[in-house]
């Protein structure tokens, strides 16, 4: 069990147009200049967008894994620690953070055939 960040960063390219933005100590994500995540490379963390729903479920039952990075009014985020997930479940977390955000015709272009949306090159 456990990813890393190169492995998580790697996930990143089964999603359409996923910016990565460099904000010193961390890497945003981002689709259609939308966040969606963060990576923290010196704690092998990142923070994941889910629904207020999601992150009491995720840290209720999980507080080794998950905790509440922040709330807003339609969203709660969670902190993910990389030693303690399978890549599964971590590509399960990204891939939602990533649909919450994401204009509804992208998702539901990858969602009807993920090949037939490529990524945005590497930055």
């Amino acid at each position: 069990m456990g990813v890393s960040v190169d492995e998580f960063l790697g996930m990143l390219a089964n999603l359409p147009e996923v910016e990565q933005g460099d904000g010193g100590s961390w890497v945003s994500l981002k689709v259609r200049g939308k966040g969606f995540g963060y990576v923290w490379e010196k704690t092998c963390t990142v923070g994941l967008k889910s629904t207020i729903e999601e992150q009491i479920a995720l840290v209720t039952e999980r507080p080794e894994v998950f905790e509440v990075q922040f709330t807003t009014e339609r969203f709660g985020w969670v902190v993910v620690q990389l030693a303690k997930i399978d890549a599964d479940e971590l590509f399960e977390l990204v891939t939602e953070a990533w649909c919450l955000t994401a204009p509804q015709q992208l998702v539901d272009a990858h969602e009807a055939d993920p090949s037939a949306v490529r990524p945005l090159p590497h930055r």
